[in-house]
């Protein structure tokens, strides 16, 4: 069985395109062609399920277009849209690649300075050139390299220099 913190969140899947069951796939991280993966995880009524990949292109930086094995019509291609896709954690970081942010999602971020625990990331707000880190209390704090002291990949935490009183906000 897969579980949440063995997986982070890639993208969605968007609409249906052509008659063949292919996938508009919108994706913040294209890991799964870096690590030549042949599944992708599909979160279906709160279960993990893999999919496994018949192909896909890029159609531009942020959709991919992607077949899935056995989904073979326009109609079970439409059940699946909407579902959140994500990849799995291990595979991600057994690659020799910069880290994404949407990889730091499920992550516990802690205050650098004080040594302590601050919460665990929700999202990533990449929207902007300032990025932000959406923590699950919906406290935001910003995601400068500058102020990130280490990332320690093996126990999902990230040191970070929390400017003082932002958390008193």
């Amino acid at each position: 069985m897969i579980k949440e913190q063995d997986v982070y969140k890639i993208g969605r899947v968007g609409k249906t395109h052509g008659v063949n069951g292919e996938l508009q796939v919108q994706v913040s991280d294209d890991v799964f062609d870096r690590v030549d993966s042949e599944y992708l995880i599909l979160r279906i009524d709160g279960i993990f399920v893999p999919f496994f990949m018949e192909e896909y292109r890029f159609k531009s930086d942020e959709i991919a277009l992607v077949k899935f094995c056995d989904i073979d019509s326009s109609e079970k291609a439409r059940e699946l849209t909407g579902c959140d896709v994500f990849f799995e954690r291990e595979r991600a970081e057994a690659d020799e690649h910069e880290m994404t942010y949407s990889e730091l999602v499920g992550y516990t971020l802690c205050d650098a300075s004080a040594g302590k625990e601050v919460g665990r990331i929700a999202f990533v707000d990449e929207a902007t050139d300032n990025i932000l880190f959406e923590l699950e209390d919906g406290r935001l704090l910003p995601a400068s390299e500058e102020l990130i002291v280490e990332i320690d990949q093996a126990e999902h935490t990230i040191a970070l220099v929390i400017p003082e009183g932002l958390l008193d906000l």
